[in-house]
């Protein structure tokens, strides 16, 4: 009875002395998201003009009913989600990829990593410059292509283009860093697994399925999620290369937002919209858990 009753205090002491290292990281996030969120969410039912003296008046659902009719919100719904499940997959195996051979013994491991990493070290914005440069109609990139005799693209000045050149940049800046934390995932799993696998025959395709996946299925999870929710709110890139263009086509819900907000002075709208991008960002994210978990499953 007594060494029930040692073991009580020293869990309610491990709570306490965890609660307490929690605290100044949970008063962050109350602070800088929580709260934040939450005005967010009540000003969307009133309409205001920024700078005014006129009160904010209560519209109740008016600002989601007029979203819901503006068929450039729904536009820009479409190309945001497209663009996610363009982006998110393509990090996702190439980020894996990159960290299951670099824990290979591959040669000269710590040039390629950092060759790797390069991208998400550099400033988003100076990124984006270059490939403004790269791939501009008469740029480099087209003119590798005319020399293979491949199509070309006007890329960002082009409808078709300014998806496939937002999704090619995104996944250049972010494979690098989430591949870091997939190294680390996969350096965690202890080598007796590999070593088991190994004497039942196991190469390294099996090994990789069959160990290597159950076992950083948490740290795939997370990184699924933070690269989604990143996605969803893409801004710089489009508003220094595409101002939301050509004809929209880059036009994602962020963009839209920033521009209701401050171009077309219409908060009450663009806090209804970002409303809904928390709600779609919810939505994404939890099927992503259920498909894992059903995967997961799965025999």
């Amino acid at each position: 009875m007594e060494k029930v009753s040692v073991s009580s205090r020293a869990t309610r002491h491990e709570a306490r002395t965890a609660l307490l290292l929690l605290t100044p990281a949970l008063a962050l996030l109350l602070l800088l998201r929580i709260i934040p969120t939450g005005v967010a969410i009540v000003e969307s039912f009133y309409t205001s003009v920024p700078g005014s003296v006129i009160p904010p008046k209560w519209v109740g659902w008016q600002n989601y009913l007029d979203l819901f009719e503006d068929p450039g919100f729904w536009d820009s719904v479409w190309r945001t989600l497209l663009f996610a499940a363009l982006v998110n997959p393509l990090t996702m195996v190439f980020a894996l990829f990159l960290a299951w051979l670099l824990t290979r013994n591959v040669a000269l491991t710590g040039v390629w990593r950092t060759l790797a990493f390069l991208p998400t070290a550099l400033p988003l914005m100076g990124t984006t410059v270059v490939f403004g440069v790269l791939l501009r109609p008469e740029g480099v990139v087209n003119n590798l292509l005319t020399l293979a005799h491949l199509p070309t693209s006007g890329w960002f000045t082009d409808v078709d283009g300014a998806m496939a050149a937002l999704v090619i940049l995104s996944t250049w800046t972010a494979v690098g860093y989430w591949m870091i934390f997939l190294i680390a995932a996969i350096r965690d799993v202890p080598q007796d697994y590999y070593d088991a696998a190994m004497l039942d025959g196991a190469g390294e395709w099996r090994q990789f399925i069959n160990v290597t996946l159950p076992l950083i299925q948490r740290q795939l999870l997370f990184v699924l999620t933070a690269s989604t929710v990143w996605n969803f709110i893409l801004y710089a890139p489009i508003s220094a290369l595409t101002k939301g263009g050509p004809q929209g086509a880059s036009n994602f819900l962020m963009y839209d937002i920033i521009t209701r907000y401050y171009a077309l002075s219409s908060p009450g709208s663009a806090l209804a919209e970002m409303t809904i991008l928390f709600v779609l960002m919810g939505i994404t994210v939890w099927l992503q858990f259920s498909l894992l978990n059903r995967m997961r499953s799965v025999p």
